[in-house]
């Protein structure tokens, strides 16, 4: 049925239900599981002629994604799937997108919780992108 997952994770626990339900189904079908996560965006501080990144954050920045991919390599690992897990950088949608067809999934399964308020108005939940814009099948994982 499935040769090949694509999971997205945040680090959060209602990831870690789709985290779990894309793992369970890869264990149940044979299918490689790929576990991504984009790195959180570091802060930049923006004044006349200047752009400032700290590179505090950025250390903090990997620690948190690569803590986030190790958990849910936990979860999965747990349930019997094999798994790579994957640290991307940029827009969430977009990454997840590029990943299903570098791996060629046949599915990408995603949480139905993210992005809050006035962010999702203007960017727009990461679900609802990548479920308009697979090349794959898209589950959205009831998460709340």
């Amino acid at each position: 049925m499935y040769t090949s997952i694509v999971v997205g994770t945040d680090g959060s626990e209602t990831a870690a239900k789709a985290v779990t339900h894309a793992a369970t189904l890869a264990a149940l079908t044979g299918a490689h599981l790929h576990v991504a996560m984009v790195a959180p965006r570091i802060p930049v501080l923006v004044a006349p002629d200047m752009v400032v990144a700290s590179n505090e954050w950025g250390e903090a920045s990997e620690q948190s994604t690569r803590l986030g991919l190790e958990g849910a390599a936990a979860i999965a690992a747990e349930v019997g799937a094999e798994t790579t897990t994957h640290a991307l950088s940029g827009d969430p949608s977009d990454a997840l997108l590029s990943l299903c067809e570098a791996v060629d999934a046949d599915l990408l399964v995603v949480g139905n919780r993210g992005m809050q308020g006035a962010r999702r108005f203007l960017l727009g939940s990461v679900s609802s992108r990548c479920a308009h814009h697979a090349g794959c099948s898209v589950l959205i994982v009831q998460t709340t």
